[in-house]
C-alpha cells in the first residue's frame, strides 16, 4: 500500500509543478514577448561605431555624384595643406633637439622620416588609385592622418613621435592621389598650365607650414602648431566631404584584388619600357636632394653664429617661395606650352645650380646668400618637376597614378637623401661641405638633361637625333588627346580624342 501511494504522490506533485509553470506562461502578454524579441534583434541590428563612421565617410552629397552628360573640370583649391604635415619641423628642429634631449643631428631624423613615409605611401597607396575611385579613397586617408596627429600633439618620448611622424607621412599622399587628375581631365595643350597651378597649389601649403611653424612656435612654442594643424586636417576633411566630385575610377573593367599585388611589377615594368621616364626619375631625384638638404641645415646655420635668429625669423624664410608661386603658372603658359618638357627642365636646373653656388659661397658671410639661393631652388625646383610631369603623363594615359608614383617615389627618396647626406655632411664640415653636395648633385642631374634629346624614339635611351629644336611644333600640339577618353562617360567627339593606339591597349590590359 505504501508503495502504490508514493508514485502517486509524485504523479501528483508533477502535476502540481507543470500547472505552475503554465499558468506563469499564461500570465505573461504576447506583446510582451514581441516587445523583448524586438528589443534583442535591434540590439544585434544596431550598427556599430566603425560602422556608421565608415557609412558618413563614404556617403556622397547630391552635388559631388558624377554625372556623365556633365563631366568634372579639375580644380586645385583644396590641395593647399595636406602636404604641408611634412614640413612643420623644418623651422623649429633646433627646439624640438632641446625638448627631446638630443643632437641637432638626431633631430634631423624626424623630416627625414616623414619623408621616407611619404615615399612609402607613394609606392603603396597611390597605385591602387588607377583601379578604384578617389574620393573613399582620399576621405579615409585625411581621417586616418588626422586622427593619428593627436599622438605626435601630446607624446612626450622622442622615439614615439618618430614613428607616429613616419605612418602619417605614410598617409599624407593626398595631392599624388589627386595630380594625376590632371592629365586626366586637362586639354593636353593646356596641360603644363594645369599642372603649375596645382603644383603651386602644394607649394603654399608648404609655405604655409614654415610660416605658421616659425611665428606660432616664437610666441606660444611648438606643440600649438601641431594642434593648429590637426584641427586644419579636420577642417580640410570636412571641406572634402561636402565639396570633393566623385571622380570614377580610371580602370573601371578591373577587380582590385586580382590586380593590386601586381602593381608594383607595373611600374617596375614601365620603368623599362619608357626612357623618358627613367630620365625624369634621376632628375627628379637629384634635384630634390638639394631642396630638403638646404631647408634643413638652414634652420641649423640662421640659429648659430653670425645669424643667432629666433625661430619666428626662421620661419619667415618660407615667405620666399611666393616668388615660386607666381613664376610657376607664367612660366608654363609663356614657355613651356611652347617648347618641349625638357627645355624647360634644363631652364629649371641652371636656376637651381646658380642659387646653390652663390648661397653656399655666401651664405656665412650675408643673409643674401641663404634669400637668394632659396628663391632659386624653388623656382628651379618647380619648373623642373611640373616639365617632367609634363613629359612623363603622356606615355601611360590609363597608368598615370603608376607612372606618377614611380617619378614621387624618386623625387622623396632624393629628399630623404638629401636630409640624410646634408646634415651630416653639416654635422662633420658645416654650410660649405653640405652646399657642395648640392652643387655636385645639380651637375649630375643637368649631365642627365642631356643624355637623352626629347625628339627621340620612344624606345631610345640615348642620343639627340632629331636635332636640337627646342620648340613644340603645330603637329605636336594636337597630339595626345587621350584624356577626355579616360572617365567613363566623357564627350570624346567634343575633344578630338585619337583613337587609342595598340601599345595603348597593351598597357592598358
Amino acid at each position: 500500500m505504501g508503495n502504490s501511494t508514493m508514485p502517486e504522490l509524485q504523479e501528483e506533485k508533477n502535476s502540481s509543478a507543470s500547472t505552475h509553470s503554465l499558468d506563469a506562461v499564461d500570465h505573461s502578454s504576447p506583446s510582451e514577448h514581441v516587445g523583448e524579441t524586438q528589443k534583442h534583434s535591434s540590439d544585434r541590428n544596431q550598427p556599430s561605431v566603425w560602422s556608421r563612421a565608415y557609412s558618413i565617410l563614404s556617403y556622397t552629397p547630391a552635388r559631388c555624384r558624377y554625372d556623365p552628360a556633365s563631366p568634372f573640370k579639375f580644380s586645385m583649391g583644396l590641395n593647399v595643406l595636406f602636404v604641408a604635415n611634412l614640413y612643420y619641423t623644418h623651422p623649429i628642429l633646433n627646439l624640438l633637439a632641446r625638448d627631446f634631449n638630443v643632437t641637432y643631428e638626431q633631430s634631423s631624423y624626424i623630416p627625414t622620416l616623414a619623408q621616407a613615409g611619404y615615399a612609402a605611401g607613394l609606392l603603396f597607396l597611390c597605385p591602387p588609385a588607377d583601379l578604384i575611385k578617389r574620393r573613399p579613397f582620399v576621405l579615409w586617408l585625411v581621417w586616418f592622418t588626422a586622427t593619428m596627429w593627436i599622438g605626435l600633439c601630446i607624446t612626450n618620448s622622442y622615439e614615439v613621435f618618430m614613428a607616429i611622424t613616419f605612418i602619417t607621412g605614410v598617409t599624407t599622399v593626398t595631392p599624388q592621389l589627386m595630380l594625376p587628375l590632371v592629365g586626366d581631365m586637362a586639354p593636353p595643350h593646356r596641360r603644363a598650365t594645369s599642372l603649375s597651378i596645382v603644383v603651386s597649389g602644394m607649394l603654399l601649403g608648404m609655405l604655409l607650414a614654415r610660416v605658421l611653424s616659425g611665428v606660432v612656435t616664437n610666441y606660444v612654442g611648438w606643440r600649438y602648431i601641431y594642434w593648429i594643424s590637426f584641427g586644419l586636417q579636420y577642417l580640410i576633411l570636412i571641406l572634402l566631404w561636402l565639396f570633393m566630385p566623385d571622380y570614377p575610377a580610371t580602370n573601371t573593367d578591373v577587380k582590385f584584388f586580382r590586380k593590386y599585388p601586381v602593381l608594383l611589377w607595373d611600374i617596375i615594368k614601365l620603368l623599362f619600357k619608357y626612357p623618358v621616364l627613367v630620365q625624369a626619375c634621376l632628375i627628379g631625384f637629384l634635384t630634390s636632394s638639394t631642396f630638403t638638404s638646404f631647408w634643413t641645415t638652414l634652420t641649423f646655420l640662421l640659429a648659430g653664429e653670425p645669424y643667432h635668429y629666433s625661430s619666428l625669423l626662421i620661419g619667415l624664410f618660407a615667405l620666399i617661395g611666393i616668388a615660386a608661386m607666381t613664376w610657376g603658372p607664367i612660366f608654363a603658359r609663356l614657355v613651356m606650352e611652347k617648347h618641349q618638357p625638357l627645355f624647360s627642365v634644363i631652364i629649371g636646373e641652371i636656376v637651381c645650380l646658380v642659387g646653390v653656388v652663390v648661397g653656399t659661397f655666401t651664405g656665412r658671410f650675408t643673409v643674401a646668400g641663404p634669400i637668394i639661393q632659396a628663391a632659386c631652388i624653388d623656382i628651379g625646383l618647380q619648373t623642373s618637376q611640373i616639365a617632367n610631369r609634363t613629359a612623363i603623363y603622356g606615355v601611360a594615359p590609363k597608368a598615370r597614378n603608376r607612372v606618377n608614383t614611380a617619378y614621387m617615389v624618386s623625387v622623396f627618396c632624393g629628399q630623404l637623401m638629401g636630409t640624410a647626406v646634408g646634415n651630416a655632411l653639416y654635422a662633420r664640415g658645416g654650410w660649405v661641405s653640405s652646399g657642395g653636395a648640392s652643387i655636385g648633385f645639380i651637375g649630375a642631374a643637368v649631365i642627365v638633361c642631356f643624355l637623352r634629346g626629347p625628339h627621340e624614339k620612344e624606345s631610345t635611351w640615348f642620343g639627340w637625333r632629331g636635332g636640337f629644336n627646342m620648340k613644340v611644333s603645330p603637329k605636336n600640339k594636337v597630339q595626345d588627346q587621350e584624356s577626355k577618353d579616360l572617365v567613363p562617360g566623357a564627350d570624346a567627339k567634343n575633344e578630338g580624342v585619337a583613337p587609342k593606339s595598340m601599345n595603348e591597349k597593351k598597357e592598358n590590359e
